[in-house]
């Protein structure tokens, strides 16, 4: 399933742009046509856009108009765009279309780009589609979504060339011109055995430069790099990343060819993974701003909740020690610093770790030599902050003793916090627990219950009567 190449797309108007995004006065214009029913008006702005800029367009119109414009820019809305929206805006342009109508955009995509738009619907509209469907791309869907979620066996096309060792350059020629698509795009030629498993690779530039009458076994490289259909695909994007990969042919678990992806399909993991991650650390979700409002309030609020529960933990701590702060208002005023110092000193590293989690420049092998380059950055953090907030204190308040206090808390709870935004993250990954989703929470609350602790801990052992 592929997308027909009917024309060139005309350039976007450059008045239509502003820094590489559509202005904000031409999608007032289209509103306005919009709003006065002008079809005419609103083909002629739509015309002249590249599909991405018009899957834009879509997000950037009010939600209650983005079935009129759908309606407006007829075959304009073609599956090129349908494969470049937005999941939730694409969610409202499919639901004003027929179940016939998602199929037939379907079949003129590639499998990847069919199953992520499938893979979305409820049961029963997947049913409705896919029963709509030519059998022969009915089974090509269905047994991507067989696979994992974020796999990829979701993530491979099924389009691909492939050929036996046995042919020669000009047997391959002809093969590819007979049975190939002219809109199939691809980057390598796959040779394969009679069991169907991958025996090697073509370049184009070889296919081009070689002799007809050579053999595809003399020309072909033997070394390649196969995916398991059942990979993660953040495993499958450092893998390209790492051997700076085109594309890569996909085997089943026995070893034979299913699929290829190819770097336009990881360009997007890289893109998603990395938002992921981010967003996952702050607990707000998808972060996608057309996503439903109560959808978006669920996500947040759970997480909102558990930062309730750990704030109370740390809250706890600065209670045991409520007669010592009757006792001297200035400690007070100064622990919510250590707690936050501490806190952002336990972030930069939770973000470092994680990152290093997730690009695999973290394991096992490096752990504790890790940990221990953390721990010599904090100390050296630790040192300086103290001396800043130590020296600071002991001139603003006149009290030494009070500025010794509070240098030697926030040491103490810069270490730890350094420790704390390794360790948590390496646990949760070692428990099979997403770091990204949940070290947050944990560092935030060691943070702030060992700052607590550390400076009015050690400002109950000093006596507030000698820093009075």
């Amino acid at each position: 399933m592929v997308d027909p190449i009917a024309q060139p797309y005309a350039e976007t108007p450059r008045e239509a742009l502003e820094e590489g995004r559509l202005s904000r006065a031409y999608v007032d214009s289209v509103n306005a046509a919009l709003g006065a029913e002008d079809i005419e008006a609103v083909r002629a702005l739509v015309a002249p856009l590249h599909p991405a800029d018009i899957a834009d367009l879509f997000a950037l119109v009010p939600e209650d108009t983005r079935g009129p414009l759908a309606t407006a820019i007829g075959e304009a809305l073609d599956a090129a765009v349908i494969a470049e929206l937005d999941d939730y805006v694409r969610d409202d342009v499919l639901a004003d279309m027929s179940a016939v109508e998602v199929a037939d955009v379907m079949t003129r995509l590639d499998t990847d780009d069919a199953v992520a738009i499938i893979e979305d619907m409820e049961a029963d509209e997947q049913r409705e589609v896919l029963d709509a469907l030519a059998p022969a791309d009915r089974a090509d869907i269905e047994a991507a979504l067989n696979y994992p979620e974020e796999s990829a066996g979701r993530l491979m096309q099924r389009e691909l060339v492939a050929v036996a060792e046995t042919m020669t350059v000009a047997d391959v020629i002809a093969h590819v011109r007979a049975s190939t698509d002219p809109a199939t795009d691809f980057w390598e030629i796959f040779v394969i055995d009679a069991a169907r498993k991958p025996a090697g690779t073509m370049r184009l530039s070889w296919l081009l430069t070689t002799p007809p009458e050579t053999s595809v076994s003399d020309i072909m490289q033997r070394e390649q790099t196969l995916i398991p259909v059942d990979m993660d695909q953040e495993e499958v994007a450092l893998i390209f990343q790492k051997y700076g990969l085109i594309s890569a042919a996909v085997v089943d678990g026995q070893g034979r060819l299913a699929g290829v992806i190819t770097v336009d399909d990881i360009v997007h993991i890289i893109q998603q993974e990395a938002g992921e991650d981010v967003l996952k650390l702050s607990g707000a979700g998808d972060g996608d701003i057309n996503e439903p409002v109560f959808s978006t309030y669920l996500t947040r609020s759970r997480w909102l909740v558990t930062n309730l529960g750990t704030g109370i933990i740390s809250a706890s701590v600065i209670g045991a020690f409520a007669g010592t702060i009757e006792q001297l208002v200035a400690l007070a005023a100064l622990s919510p610093i250590v707690a936050s110092v501490g806190g952002n000193a336990g972030n930069q590293t939770m973000a470092v770790t994680v990152r290093a989690l997730a690009t695999n420049q973290l394991t096992e092998a490096n752990t504790r030599r890790t940990i221990g380059r953390e721990i010599r950055v904090a100390v050296l953090n630790g040192l300086t902050i103290a001396a800043l907030m130590g020296t600071g204190t002991a001139l603003f308040f006149g009290n030494a003793l009070l500025g010794t206090v509070i240098a030697m808390a926030m040491l103490f709870n810069i270490v730890i916090s350094g420790l704390a935004g390794v360790l948590v993250p390496v646990t949760l990954e070692r428990l099979e627990a997403d770091p990204a989703v949940a070290s947050s929470v944990f560092v935030t609350m060691i943070t702030d219950s060992m700052g607590f602790f550390a400076f009015l801990g050690l400002a109950t052992l000093v006596g507030v009567s000698h820093l009075g």
